[in-house]
């Protein structure tokens, strides 16, 4: 089985360096010796993922965050969202700030399962998010994900989160206390919303967040029932309530989804979303900062699949 392995060594501001010899025994274990492609800038994982394909390679096993991984697997897919070798595997090993993906597999509870998964013969299908906005240089953007595209808020505090030189090394807890000050400064904005082509109004938001899997943020439970291959995307949204009622209302409720019955906070389901806004709302796709407003998201069914135990 040939394995190519991408790992991100400035993940967690350096930590998956740090970790990395540990973490090459662990697969050495498990799948023979392994030689590291190390990626060298932002998108570079990509650029790793497709020469791999080429060269004949099936199975990523991509070492680092959420960030990684998407990266990684955007290398797989082809611009429809379609895998371009159909027996490709995508293994995440856990080793950044956050590790939803591997959260939602069962890896950051079970130890060295992660490992067993990148050398295990059995697969899991997932969903796939298409992510279609404006970039921050005003070009369109068109990605794949497979966690939570945020907006407003929530998007705001991703991206400085990964800009502070300190907090990241902290790990999950770094979105967490990155939260309120950004909270106590950000400005509501009107959002326009359409769920499967039909317009559901305008609204004043903080903030909105459209998921295929409940976890984010660090183990916030910020869409509680959300799966990730049920074909179906889910969307929360929060507005009309002041600053201090999302920092004393609803924030304390986000690790165990008990915001979702906080009466200015909204919920729905659907296939396909946009959104629209005059001010500019900055956009976030599996916790990396990829453009801002006007927004569209539509969801591909089981569209790739992952290293499962």
């Amino acid at each position: 089985m040939r394995v190519a392995v991408i790992v991100n060594p400035a993940a967690r501001k350096g930590g998956a360096l740090a970790r990395w010899p540990s973490i090459q025994a662990e697969l050495a274990r498990r799948l023979g010796p392994v030689e590291p492609l190390f990626t060298q800038a932002p998108g570079h994982a990509t650029d790793l993922a497709r020469t791999a394909l080429a060269q004949g390679v099936r199975r990523f096993v991509a070492v680092g965050g959420d960030g990684t991984v998407n990266e990684t697997l955007n290398g797989l897919l082809d611009p429809s969202g379609r895998l371009v070798e159909p027996d490709a595997v995508l293994c995440p090993v856990p080793a950044g700030t956050a590790n939803e993906l591997s959260r939602a597999l069962g890896h950051l509870a079970i130890a060295g399962s992660a490992f067993d998964a990148a050398a295990s013969p059995r697969t899991q299908a997932i969903d796939l998010m298409r992510v279609r906005c404006s970039g921050l240089d005003g070009r369109p953007v068109d990605r794949f994900g497979y966690l939570i595209v945020a907006l407003g808020l929530a998007a705001t505090i991703s991206h400085r989160t990964s800009q502070s030189r300190w907090l990241k090394k902290l790990g999950e807890i770094a979105y967490l206390l990155m939260t309120p000050g950004v909270t106590l400064t950000y400005r509501q904005r009107d959002v326009s919303i359409e769920i499967d082509g039909v317009p559901a109004g305008t609204r004043r938001l903080f903030t909105a967040m459209i998921g295929n899997t409940e976890n984010g943020g660090g183990g916030m439970k910020l869409l509680p029932g959300a799966r990730f291959d049920d074909g179906v995307l889910d969307l929360i949204d929060v507005g009309g309530v002041s600053r201090l009622g999302v920092l004393l209302g609803i924030l304390p409720k986000l690790y165990s989804g008990g915001h979702v019955h906080h009466p200015k906070v909204r919920t729905a389901r659907g296939t396909s979303f946009r959104f629209e806004s005059a001010v500019e709302t900055l956009v976030d796709l599996d916790g990396e900062m990829v453009g801002r407003l006007p927004l569209e998201v539509s969801i591909l069914p089981q569209a790739f699949r992952v290293g499962a135990l």
